[in-house]
């Protein structure tokens, strides 16, 4: 039966309440036994539910990223991926999930931008609606993130985000005022920077505007390790530390309470939504400390495919060269086509269920393996090599990993784990065992056989939170103990990578061997906020080739073939928490590999996968461009439905592709580590490159179909606080197909400087081939017309004509309508 909350608030002792205050572990809340009160689970998001550990965990479904889940525009889905993860929450035991993400994709060099939906807050906010709406109407609390203007990596903790109070209302906070009008979402997530001057988990936004102007009754909790104070905070609005064991609640918290720097209204109020919380997990029938386990079933397995080529764009299509044909002979090239980009790194990444390359969508789409040439490598770090692994029980894919007292050699030497890994990554952040001593220190062994497919010299390569040495059949040929540089890896707590080679032959069996000591044995010192428990180490391989003779081998492939598909992009290496790239540039070599294929058969189809947009210095000579997002389980299978025309293309970009990232709103102001200026105010994305009539690449809201669509018979109306928006849809083309119909409004005559005109809605459509109908977009007057006018800290909404643009980009042909409002409005609220 659920907890009274308020009969259990009367009976807690002092340490109880705030022992509530905090996470008992890295994804638990605490639990009062004697009361009742049981212990909720957390889970990452935004991508799929990973439970309750980084480390050997139980496998997962992967959605896309969300870049590609705001390319759908679809709303009805992203209802549905509400209700998958739901359904995965159960499957994992979870109460809470910590997702959505919707911070703006304010610049393409966020290192998390691939974990937003777009950078329009309308459209963010409108899908994270359905997205928390699915969630939680099958009773699994949405925890939506990162609040607010959480936008870079590099400095992430400390960096203060100076920000314009109308840029602050209309972009950042816009999208979590829209989730919380027409969703309700059950927690939120601070941010881990400042925001003006004060870190977020401590900020008066948290209770004027959350609580306060918005009226939102729910938890706060902060980011893993994002609280910095203790009285701050709490008297902030801040209900929840995490992760558990607290740094800053305890005893401290105790001290406040009792030298009255917090009282006790203040912390009964904290308490009070923690056990809220606790009660909706009561309600939902979810077990406590509960098993987990997996839903990987057809039904799972089809939604997750039909998420991938619905977030698939269609880019160009100049010669019509997609689809293409199933019975023609295909030719593959590129890193990306074998190497599954299924997700984006961080606390996004998971354990999938399985993965579908690109290269195995295509085989199975065609009924044969194509020719295939790599052209040119996309790794960051050395890749992953567990391919290339046997076990001792000769099982492929996977290595022996044992955990150990003590260092290899060591006399007492007792091994106390042991374990089968498929992966050359050991991220132990949260493993635990009862042997591990107190002072955490431990090691492990990890054993395989390595098999090559060629003669080569390969490199072997080691980025490492702790102390590590790699041996090929006992030679050393990697030591990693000292001379440690810090880098970017394992949330920006690793070293940088150390690499060592060796000459293998083919089809020769080697004895690999990884020994690696926990975190505690590092010898570097670090200033990082992030404990990872046990440290981490990832170990890759790569055999080394010039670029120049990969690249030869693929324009001979590409010369002889008639249908060419070259698959390249970005991966998690190069797109994570923890770090942002340095710029929007393709891997090395990557750019060049492309533009010598197109030269050598000029309808090469190219595919780019990545979370934020990428220069495209060949885009001129290329017919054929389609971006595809990190794709999740499905990823193969999914593009490959689209580049055959199982699907015909509906997605558009939620964001600007520009010509280059000089040309970016926030260039000058991206990225420093202490204070980052925003000084594009409102002007983000679209709204900056239409005010300055800057060319871009591709604009946001444009998408391709293999069908045609013609807009018509466009009506404006006004009654009330409502405008009607209709149109006319008519499918002029040969296939079926959906279209996203986008409405704009501009202010014709602003007392202040406005984009040249703003999403207030959008509508998709599906037609036959013929076939038409009336689409209607309804838009609230105050929302569609309104600034934030700084003067009077209140929305405007002022009398004059606006205009409605109505489109299927945000760029090209627009049907025209418009309205007035006759009189002036300033308001607050929702």
């Amino acid at each position: 039966m659920p907890i009274d909350v308020q009969n259990t608030l009367e009976q807690l002792e002092l340490s109880e309440k705030i022992a509530l205050t905090a996470g008992v572990d890295i994804w638990h809340t605490v639990p009062i036994e004697r009361l009742g009160v049981p212990s909720a689970r957390t889970s990452d998001g935004p991508n799929g539910i990973r439970g309750t550990q980084f480390f050997n965990s139980e496998p997962a479904a992967c959605l896309p990223a969300s870049l590609g889940l705001g390319a759908t525009w679809d709303q009805d889905l992203l209802y549905q991926v509400g209700e998958l993860l739901a359904e995965e929450s159960r499957a994992k035991s979870a109460h809470v999930v910590l997702a959505p993400t919707i911070n703006i994709q304010r610049s393409p060099l966020g290192g998390r931008s691939f974990e937003s939906f777009s950078e329009d807050p309308l459209l963010s906010g409108k899908l994270a609606t359905q997205y928390v709406k699915g969630l939680q109407d099958n009773k699994v609390a949405a925890c939506i993130k990162h609040f607010v203007t959480n936008d870079q990596e590099n400095g992430r903790m400390g960096s203060n985000s100076v920000v314009t109070d109308r840029a602050l209302r209309e972009i950042y906070l816009k999208p979590f005022e829209i989730a919380v009008r027409e969703a309700n979402p059950k927690a939120f997530m601070t941010a881990y920077n400042k925001l003006n001057g004060t870190h977020v988990s401590e900020h008066d936004i948290l209770g004027s505007v959350l609580r306060g102007e918005w009226k939102w009754r729910g938890l706060v909790m902060s980011d893993w390790f994002g609280t910095y104070s203790t009285s701050d905070a709490v008297n902030a609005g801040l209900d929840l530390e995490m992760p558990g064991p607290p740094r800053w609640r305890g005893e401290q918290l105790t001290h406040a309470v009792l030298s009255n720097k917090v009282t006790t209204e203040t912390l009964d109020e904290r308490v009070t939504n923690v056990l809220e919380l606790v009660k909706y997990a009561q309600e939902s029938g979810i077990p406590f400390n509960g098993p987990e386990s997996t839903n990987n079933t057809p039904k799972t397995r089809a939604l997750l495919r039909k998420l991938v080529a619905d977030s698939t764009v269609l880019l160009k299509n100049d010669a019509n060269i997609l689809p293409l044909d199933k019975t023609k002979k295909v030719a593959v090239i590129g890193p990306n086509a074998k190497a599954t980009a299924f997700c984006g790194g961080g606390s996004a990444s998971l354990r999938p269920y399985y993965t579908v390359s690109p290269f195995e969508g295509i085989t199975s789409k065609t009924g044969s393996e194509p020719d295939y040439a790599v052209g040119a490598y996309a790794h960051k770090e050395l890749p992953d090599f567990a391919s290339y692994l046997k076990s001792e029980s000769g099982d492929e894919g996977i290595w022996d990993v044992r955990f150990y007292n003590d260092k290899r050699g060591a006399q007492d030497r007792k091994c106390f784990d042991q374990l089968t890994i498929e992966q050359t990554k050991l991220f132990l952040f949260d493993y635990s065992h009862k042997d591990i001593p107190k002072n955490k220190i431990f090691y492990v062994d990890a054993t395989a056989t390595l098999k090559v497919p060629k003669d080569g010299v390969y490199d072997f390569g080691m980025t490492l939170l702790g102390t590590a040495k790699f041996f090929v059949d006992d030679k050393c040929v990697l030591d990693c103990t000292k001379d440690q540089e810090n880098g970017n890896s394992f949330f920006g707590e690793g070293t940088k990578e150390k690499i060592g080679s060796i000459e293998l032959k083919a089809n020769k069996d080697y004895a690999i061997r990884l020994e690696f000591g926990s975190e505690a044995t590092s010898p570097r010192e670090r200033g990082g906020l992030v404990s990872n428990g046990g440290g981490a180490v990832q170990a890759g391989m790569a055999r080394q080739a010039a670029a120049e003779d990969t690249i030869a081998e693929a324009v001979e492939l590409a010369k002889r073939s008639e249908q060419v598909i070259l698959f390249s992009g970005l991966n998690m290496a190069w797109e994570s928490e923890g770090f942002d790239r340095p710029n929007l540039s393709l891997p090395p070599h990557n750019d060049a590999l492309i533009e010598a294929v197109l030269d050598a058969n000029s309808n090469t189809v190219i595919v780019i996968q990545s979370g934020a947009p990428v220069e495209m210095p060949w885009a001129s000579k290329a017919k054929t461009i389609v971006h595809a997002t990190f794709g999740g389980n499905e990823t193969g299978n999914g593009i490959a439905d689209v580049l055959f025309g199982d699907v015909n293309p509906s997605a558009k970009l939620p964001i600007t592709y520009p010509l280059k990232v000089q040309h970016t709103p926030s260039y000058y102001n991206f990225g420093h580590p202490k204070r980052t200026l925003y000084g594009e105010d409102v002007f983000v994305g679209y709204r900056h490159y239409e005010k300055v009539d800057r060319e871009v690449l591709f604009p946001f809201g444009h998408g391709l179909s293999y069908t045609s669509f013609e807009l018509s018979n466009l009506s404006v109306s006004k009654k009330d606080d409502t405008v009607t928006v209709t149109v006319n849809v008519k499918n002029t083309g040969s296939k079926t197909g959906a279209e996203i119909v986008q409405v704009y409004v501009s202010q014709e005559k602003p007392s202040i400087v406005r984009p040249v005109k703003e999403l207030r809605g959008f509508s998709k459509v599906e037609l036959d081939a013929g076939k038409s109908d009336t689409v209607t977009v309804e838009l609230d007057v105050d929302q569609a017309t309104s600034f934030w006018n700084e003067y009077i800290s209140k929305w405007t909404s002022e009398a004059d004509k606006y205009h409605i643009h109505v489109g299927t980009s945000s760029a090209g042909k627009h049907l025209e309508g418009e309205f007035e409002v006759k009189k002036t409005k300033n308001w607050l609220g929702l």
